[in-house]
């Protein structure tokens, strides 16, 4: 019996929210929703996945039309309620692409680049101060972090520190930030003449939170290898995996500020 995912209290979770939008009711939801997050925790072909939780093009068929239909994002939006945004940390990470993410069809939206370690795309991350994930946009491997700043600033809204690393040392970003009411907490690089006045070395040490949400996302093997051909469908597979792990935090798991500071 292939190893599951969802235990009976996420399931309750994902099952009141797809209701809410609208999903059909059927006797295999719960195979189906599955074989999905198999599919996702593995990293293998959607042909892999076990008979004795469903065929598996009927995974990935209803995958891929919410994928079309931006469902998945929806449920992530769905279950990302107690977020604190006192302080807010946003970097960037390469994920390798594996060599059937090619072959899409001609303008279909790929997001992927060609940088120093080959065909890749990378994910630029927002987490709130407990380090959990806010929302996230995905590039090819070639655009550089200041490029994506300002829209990432833009989705989260609002702020009161927005921390991130040197990659994001401009003045356009912070006055980015500061039109956002946040208070920019970036250093700056050694060859930088101008004052850094906001600055503050003990919020930037808590920068390692969003570098641990990137190893846990990481932990599933659709994230830490990028297979999916389309960018919308590899969005998709991290909207999946930060829902889980928001549903793990709905569920009582969420570490308190004070015990991510330790």
């Amino acid at each position: 019996m292939a190893r599951q995912a969802l235990t009976d209290n996420l399931w309750e979770q994902l099952q009141a929210t797809m209701a809410q939008h609208g999903c059909y009711q059927k006797e295999n939801n719960r195979e189906v929703m599955e074989a999905i997050p198999w599919k996702l925790r593995t990293g293998a072909p959607w042909r892999d996945i076990p008979k004795e939780l469903c065929p598996w093009k009927t995974a990935y068929n209803r995958f891929n039309r919410w994928s079309k239909t931006g469902l998945w994002e929806k449920f992530f939006l769905a279950f990302e309620q107690k977020i604190d945004t006192e302080w807010v940390f946003i970097d960037g990470s390469y994920i390798r692409c594996h060599q059937h993410a090619s072959g899409a069809r001609l303008g279909e939206d790929r997001a992927i680049g060609q940088s120093r370690g080959g065909a890749t795309t990378k994910i630029y991350l927002s987490c709130d101060a407990d380090g959990y994930p806010l929302d996230f946009k995905i590039t090819g491997g070639d655009v550089h972090d200041s490029q994506v700043a300002g829209e990432l600033i833009d989705m989260i809204g609002q702020a009161d520190y927005f921390i991130a690393d040197k990659g994001y040392d401009s003045e356009a970003i912070r006055d980015k930030a500061r039109t956002h009411d946040m208070v920019p907490v970036i250093p700056t690089r050694k060859n930088a003449t101008q004052s850094n006045p906001e600055f503050d070395s003990y919020l930037y040490k808590l920068r390692h939170l969003v570098e641990n949400m990137f190893a846990r996302l990481k932990h599933f093997r659709s994230i830490a290898t990028r297979y999916e051909k389309l960018a919308r469908n590899f969005k998709s597979m991290l909207y999946l995996a930060c829902t889980i792990i928001h549903c793990k935090m709905n569920n009582g798991t969420r570490p308190s500020k004070v015990t991510s500071l330790l």
